[in-house]
């Protein structure tokens, strides 16, 4: 008889390394809670016409990598690739912006599908915690943005990560650039496909991977050459903000991002300890992305972090979260009245803010002690029928060994002050 598997390029999270996965969401999702950030959940799926817009149509999570289908209704819609188009179309949809207090600031945790070449890091399913700041431009938020993230991590006890800043121009300055790095391109020994993408998006040549691609990029003209006063500025003031706040970071005049909407500051979190997938999460300003879509003109800037990249660069620089047990108190019954006595105790427990778990299937004393201390509780809670003729559970503490009788009615309490 076959079994099932999980799809190939996917993973199935189960204890007890998912606990990992949920303790470096809550990291990276503090510290936006505490910034004034609000949670946003999106639909796993969208319009396809929705990424094809924003996202970009010369991009290859767009044209190679995203999942599609067509309804019964005949309408196309995709497995979402990536976060931020999703969130601006439901905070325009819900009129977030007109409430009168700009910026919109949203974060966002979920799943996300690119149909990619499986490796260590990448998958066709993968976890991301992201955050948005909607409808304002202000050099402050995107420095805020990057100094969230750098907190998440080093709250993790990251150390060996790097952020990478650039700059890409605006509506301005860009186009003059990207004439000049057309003008380049295409005297260049090109294949067809990044001939057509020349085109559509020259920039996206610069991210190219290929080393025969990028020894022929050597003399491409530098974006920096050609930012507007403006652009200049508000890049410069970003860098001094950075600076300011002790956070550490390198510029990189070649970093543009898979997307094609980003304008302006553009930066990302790599890991030298992940080989050839190294970034860990990214993201920039999209000054121009509302009006994409169809919605007002609403400058914006986000990032969106890696779970699954985070949880590598931990175990690549060997450190192991100090993760609590989610057992505190484990009911060990013996007999039949014991499991009914008992059993109330623990839902008493439970109701009054305890972690507790129980023997469940009656299995006798040796098999029951060997799942409490599987289970990380500091107290278990023994009764058989002698124990409850006395009206007594014997407690006893799982770290010193001690063990003695409680009565019945003070179990709640007396384990209430012993865990503090």
């Amino acid at each position: 008889m076959s079994t099932f598997q999980a799809p190939k390029g996917t993973y199935d999270l189960t204890p007890p390394r998912s606990a990992t996965f949920l303790a470096v969401r809550e990291a990276i999702a503090a510290p936006l809670r505490d910034s004034g950030y609000g949670y946003i959940e999106t639909p796993g799926f969208e319009n396809v016409e929705l990424f094809a817009r924003g996202v970009g149509e010369s991009t290859d999570i767009v044209t190679k990598e995203m999942y599609t289908l067509t309804t019964k209704g005949g309408d196309q819609l995709a497995l979402r690739p990536e976060g931020t188009a999703s969130v601006l179309r439901a905070a325009l949809e819900a009129n977030l912006h007109k409430a009168g207090n700009l910026p919109v600031k949203l974060w966002y945790s979920g799943s996300y599908y690119r149909y990619e070449r499986p490796q260590a890091g990448r998958y066709r399913h993968f976890s991301q915690v992201g955050a948005e700041a909607i409808g304002t431009e202000d050099p402050v938020l995107d420095a805020e943005l990057i100094i969230l993230a750098d907190q998440a991590y080093r709250s993790l006890g990251l150390r060996q990560f790097r952020i990478l800043l650039n700059s890409l121009g605006d509506k301005e300055c860009r186009p003059v650039y990207r004439e000049a790095l057309q003008t380049f391109l295409r005297d260049l020994d090109l294949d067809e496909e990044t001939r057509r993408r020349i085109e559509i998006n020259p920039l996206r040549v610069l991210d190219d991977k290929r080393a025969d691609v990028q020894k022929q990029l050597t003399d491409a003209p530098k974006l920096r050459d050609y930012l507007c006063d403006a652009c200049k500025a508000y890049h410069e003031e970003v860098r001094a903000l950075l600076t300011t706040a002790g956070v550490a970071f390198e510029d990189d005049e070649k970093l543009v991002r898979g997307l094609d909407y980003y304008t302006r500051t553009t930066f990302e979190f790599v890991h030298d300890g992940l080989g050839a997938q190294s970034a860990v999460g990214g993201g920039g300003r999209y000054d121009g992305l509302s009006e994409m879509i169809g919605g007002p003109e609403l400058p914006s800037v986000g990032w969106a972090l890696g779970v699954d990249r985070t949880v590598l660069a931990l175990e690549a620089e060997g450190i192991e979260l100090d993760l609590p047990y989610t057992t505190s108190v484990y009911a060990v019954p013996l007999g039949e009245e014991a499991r009914r006595v008992l059993f109330g105790v623990v839902t008493e427990l439970r109701r009054a803010g305890i972690a507790a778990d129980f023997a469940f299937g009656g299995r006798g004393l040796k098999g029951a002690m060997k799942s409490a201390n599987r289970s990380g509780a500091r107290y278990t809670l023994v009764a058989g029928e002698r124990d409850l003729a006395e009206g007594v559970v014997q407690l006893k503490d799982m770290e010193s060994g001690e063990q003695g009788p409680v009565e019945l009615a003070e179990v709640a309490a007396e384990l209430t002050k012993r865990l503090g």
